[in-house]
């Protein structure tokens, strides 16, 4: 779905739920924000071309943070580049991305018995063999990235140690990751079954407070158009 111009929100289907990259290009390159789940490359690929864009084009990846269902193509992406795609994420979420660290919300030593019972048997290879790809660049509170207008960094902690949110400046445009979702077209705060501290990510809502959003992306539920500021207000309260 193309939104402005050089801005699409991709949308991505995996056993009947709807994962939503953000993908952003101009002249020189095309940026591509999360990845999907293991898999997803093709869907990937078509999305980008019905933009218009070519996957030849994907210069740069920026990951929100480390959940399975975010970076899970990017091992392949980088494969089809040649490594040619420079990745970019946050440094508290960069050794889980790295495989380091096992994944946060999938790490079989920290389920019970019933829950790994409970998983689908590709669930559980995945989740004993996550994707993991290195982090060329890590990403700071404010920063700035030059490409497509400029993209500003804001981090966004809560629903993992490292998420961070991206304001994309030339469309007054917001990629909230999974700070928040949308549900029937309403903006709704962080998931709490999905966020391990729950409080640190409705603070960090606050930081938001202060931007010109006209439209919010968020990976779960989509786009959401921003009338007033109340609507964000409301979720910090």
């Amino acid at each position: 779905m193309k939104l402005h111009k050089g801005l699409a929100m991709l949308e991505l289907k995996i056993q009947g739920f709807r994962l939503n990259p953000t993908l952003i290009w101009d002249d020189e390159m095309a940026v591509l924000i999360d990845t999907g789940m293991p898999g997803q490359l093709e869907q990937i690929r078509l999305a980008m071309s019905e933009a218009g864009v070519s996957f030849d084009k994907l210069k740069a990846v920026i990951l929100t943070h480390q959940d399975l269902d975010h970076i899970g193509s990017l091992p392949e992406i980088l494969n089809q580049s040649n490594n040619n795609i420079e990745v970019y994420a946050h440094a508290h979420d960069k050794p889980y991305i790295e495989g380091t660290l096992p994944l946060l919300k999938t790490d079989p030593n920290k389920m019970s018995k019933e829950q790994w019972a409970a998983l689908p048997e590709q669930m559980k290879f995945l989740y004993k063999n996550p994707p993991k790809a290195k982090v060329d660049q890590t990403l700071e509170d404010g920063q700035e990235l030059s490409y497509c207008g400029g993209i500003q960094i804001i981090f966004t902690p809560g629903h993992t140690p490292g998420h961070i949110s991206l304001y994309l400046k030339q469309s007054k445009t917001l990629v909230a990751g999974d700070a928040m979702v949308v549900a029937d077209g309403i903006l709704q705060g962080p998931v709490p079954q999905t966020t391990p501290d729950m409080k640190t990510a409705i603070n960090s809502l606050k930081k938001l407070l202060h931007l010109d959003i006209e439209t919010v992306i968020c990976y779960h539920g989509g786009l959401c158009n921003i009338t007033e500021k109340k609507q964000l207000e409301n979720l910090v309260k």
